[in-house]
């Protein structure tokens, strides 16, 4: 059910709807009366929910992904990205992609122990896990929760690959568990920049660090040894994918090793809410950024088909793809980082354990 929020005042985000997600029966729209005044009301605030998990690794066959498995610490993320594919994932929870999806967030406590016990059973086949894929693992509430840093120090204890996508700052804290994970040949970071410009920024990921903070991250993590990508993600035709080649020459500069894009993504309840948003921000351009997109997937907003869906296909994602690619090779970049190691694992001795009497 809908969280009435013509009650709150919406500050620092995205979206201002929130609507049902494709799951319920019902939904709620809130009516202002002009009784209330704006200042009158309560700011709409995050709050958080505790999740047992029974496991966390997920598996995936997905021929578009560069990976099989991965974790996600939380639920919802509180940077609150307009663009996020992810957002549709809320549904499943009765909650709304809208706003719920960035304010009533789902924390996941005992992740490391239950990772800790799948890493260990016996059945357990070791390859590289994916943090950060669906929602940000270093997202405000990490600074309070600590769970991705506990993940961490049970790969790092196990000697396990782990790939990491994010925008926040707060991974900084964790270059001590990192660096030596580097030096194995153990990890690898993925910092995604959508644009150079912080209005812009501002805007469509209001709780996410700004660009040029991004780019002080990964200046200081390739300086402890941490090999880093550049992600110039998601691009915005018409909008932000004239400043791809910026992009990626400000993420070599900072240190990035390789790099990646991808175009927007607006699968299920994420396209109303990017439409709102153009059409409240940058009304003399929505209807060219939504004729690209339908253009790139056969007349529809998106096309979810397994090797289109990142990219699009036809004249204009040709165009982006033969950009990117001109742009890394200029710069130096690479498109593919080398294999992580996934020899040196030790499946971890749960306490209690038998092995652990020895």
């Amino acid at each position: 059910m809908d969280r009435e929020t013509g009650n709150y005042r919406i500050k620092g985000r995205a979206t201002a709807s929130n609507h049902a997600g494709r799951f319920e029966k019902h939904s709620r729209e809130a009516v202002v009366d002009g009784w209330a005044q704006e200042d009158d009301l309560p700011v709409l605030r995050t709050w958080t929910q505790i999740e047992r998990p029974r496991s966390v690794i997920t598996y995936n066959r997905s021929p578009d992904l560069p990976f099989d498995r991965s974790i996600n610490p939380y639920r919802g993320c509180e940077h609150g990205c307009v663009y996020c594919f992810a957002r549709p994932s809320h549904a499943y929870l009765g909650l709304s992609p809208g706003l719920d999806f960035e304010t009533r967030l789902i924390a996941r406590p005992d992740a490391p122990k239950v990772l800790q016990r799948e890493l260990a059973a016996k059945r357990y086949k070791v390859a590289p896990i994916a943090i950060g894929t669906n929602t940000d693992p270093y997202q405000p509430i990490e600074n309070t929760q600590g769970i991705m840093r506990a993940c961490l120090e049970v790969l790092s204890e196990a000697q396990h690959p782990v790939a990491i996508v994010t925008k926040g700052s707060l991974i900084e804290r964790d270059i001590d568990i990192l660096g030596p994970m580097a030096q194995r040949g153990l990890v690898r970071v993925g910092i995604s920049v959508t644009t150079l410009d912080a209005k812009l920024s501002r805007l469509m990921e209001p709780r996410a660090p700004a660009p040029a903070r991004r780019l002080v991250m990964i200046r200081r993590l390739a300086a402890a040894g941490i090999p880093v990508r550049i992600m110039a993600s998601p691009m915005i035709p018409a909008l932000t994918d004239p400043e791809l080649e910026a992009i990626l020459a400000a993420g070599k500069e900072a240190g990035a090793r390789t790099a990646s894009w991808i175009m927007l993504r607006l699968p299920q309840e994420v396209s109303p809410l990017v439409q709102e948003w153009l059409e409240q921000h940058y009304p003399d351009r929505a209807g060219r950024i939504m004729s690209r997109l339908r253009e790139m997937h056969g007349g529809k907003t998106y096309d979810a088909t397994w090797h289109r869906r990142m990219r699009g296909e036809g004249p204009y994602a040709e165009m982006v793809a033969q950009r990117f690619a001109v742009a890394i090779r200029r710069l130096g970049l690479k498109s593919n980082a080398p294999p992580m190691r996934c020899d040196l694992f030790r499946a971890p001795v749960l306490v209690g354990g038998q092995m652990s009497l020895f």
